[in-house]
């Protein structure tokens, strides 16, 4: 039987939405080359960042001047 692999030898990547690294997991064995974000909520939050990966939030969009219209 294999030795199983060090924590630590296992490969990582870094969720492009929290800036996190995580680590390979035995249920990503089969696409870890597809996998991109660390989790539910990360993949879910994908939407909230750039493609640089900085978080630009719903905040800014809702602090926006609120202007009554012209009547």
């Amino acid at each position: 039987m294999a030795r199983a692999r060090a924590k630590s030898d296992l490969p990582t990547k870094i969720c492009p939405v929290c800036q996190r690294p995580f680590t390979w997991r035995k249920k990503w064995a089969d696409c870890w080359d597809d996998v991109k974000y660390c989790s539910e909520r990360c993949r879910r939050r994908r939407s909230n960042t750039d493609k640089y990966g900085n978080g630009i939030g719903r905040k800014s969009i809702y602090h926006l001047p609120i202007t009554k219209p012209h009547s």
